[in-house]
């Protein structure tokens, strides 16, 4: 099983044999394919929200609840994905995620509701966070740790290219037919999780209760599993409150896709570069300044009532909230390895948190934008950042307390 072998040493330094490093290379590319089609479906709703919303008479709430269906379905999926990436193996866990996305896009293609959009939706959830699981933990065991961060980063980045195109694919979704182009996506799943039976698997991962226990006492785990939580929540009440105020100022289903598009290409170029310096420089440098940014980023939203200016804000929010993502995700991976906790639970789990965000962003925002102001929510996403923005120094002075 050469595919999987560490990489050797050699004055100090990792050097890794090129057989092993065209192995890794592979299986960056098949993960990166399908972590994008994946995130595609699920960014591909949010053009089509302010439609669904006049076909079905939804109010914010009803928009958020569609929306946040994805969140509950990874909610309920991250942990039983987790378990299921670290005893059954990361590639079977990524297969069964596939095959089950593939059959959610089916019934989503044949939706004539809201409640059969929403089961769809939270199907589509579940099945999600099984595949980020598996795929996630192949990369982190199969990756050096000290490229880990680079390589999750350039995965991730798949990730956002994939969400970048989802609005459009959602704005030529409702010109092609949503049963026509949704039908597509279920068979390209189906066609992927063949693609991902090819390869070797990695061996299935002990899951033990005291690694479990060491991950939840551990405040680094903690935080990385937050750095997951508050970007999806901010995200969460963006793609609903921004479509429906771009909308209500009269721009198009294409309009809002082209806002979107944009907003992604930025966070498709930051997320290897945020990767990079997270490894050479540490975790907390990107964080602070992602937190910081995304502080001023949520109360110019909260101000704006321009459509030119909330395009402009939204574009800058994805580059944004983006930037905790990958230095959180491979925070909790590297916390893993030190408390002892398999890599498909711990990604199981920051699945998870990821959901929580995902679930109460749309639904939140939607309730408190209802009941009062689109402001409301957007401060609230600020006051968030500034908290967690005094976390990271408060843990980087126990961190140099503990050097000391």
């Amino acid at each position: 099983m050469h595919f999987f072998l560490q990489a050797t040493r050699c004055g100090g330094s990792a050097v890794e044999p090129l057989h092993i490093l065209d192995g890794m290379r592979r299986l960056l590319v098949l993960v990166s394919t399908i972590i994008f089609v994946d995130a595609m479906l699920f960014t591909a709703l949010t053009p089509l929200v302010p439609g669904y919303a006049e076909d079905f008479g939804l109010s914010k709430i009803g928009a958020g609840v569609l929306v946040g269906a994805f969140g509950a379905g990874a909610l309920l999926g991250g942990v039983p994905g987790g378990i299921a990436a670290a005893r059954l193996g990361p590639k079977r866990a990524v297969v069964a995620g596939l095959l089950l996305l593939g059959l959610a896009s089916f019934a989503f293609a044949l939706a004539g509701s809201a409640a059969t959009l929403g089961a769809a939706r939270f199907v589509q959830g579940f099945s999600s966070t099984t595949t980020w699981a598996g795929a996630l933990a192949w990369l982190a065991v199969v990756a050096p740790s000290e490229r880990r961060g680079a390589v999750i980063g350039t995965a991730f980045a798949a990730g956002v290219s994939g969400a970048v195109l989802g609005p459009v694919f959602g704005g030529v979704a409702q010109l092609v037919g949503i049963r026509t182009s949704f039908a597509t996506v279920g068979i390209l799943a189906l066609l992927f999780a063949v693609l991902a039976a090819v390869p070797r698997d990695t061996p299935p991962e002990p899951i033990t209760s005291a690694g479990i226990a060491n991950a939840f006492r551990d405040a680094r785990f903690i935080g990385g599993l937050w750095l997951n939580t508050l970007p999806a929540f901010l995200f969460g009440m963006l793609i609903v409150l921004a479509p429906l105020a771009l909308h209500s100022h009269g721009w198009s289903t294409l309009a809002i896709s082209a806002v979107f598009f944009a907003a992604g290409l930025f966070e498709v170029v930051v997320n290897p570069i945020v990767g990079r310096t997270s490894d050479r420089r540490g975790r907390l440098l990107p964080i602070r300044l992602a937190l910081a940014a995304s502080t001023v980023v949520a109360a110019g939203l909260a101000a704006a009532t321009a459509p030119l200016v909330i395009a402009l804000l939204v574009c800058a929010g994805f580059l944004c909230f983006g930037g905790f993502y990958t230095p959180g995700i491979a925070l909790t991976s590297h916390r893993a390895d030190a408390v002892g906790i398999a890599q498909g639970l711990a990604f199981g789990i920051m699945n998870s948190a990821w959901a929580l965000g995902e679930l109460t962003g749309p639904t939140i925002g939607g309730a408190l934008a209802q009941a009062f102001d689109d402001a409301v929510p957007y401060l609230l996403g600020a006051v968030l950042c500034v908290l967690t923005l005094v976390a990271t120094q408060v843990a980087a002075q126990n961190a140099r307390a503990r050097a000391a």
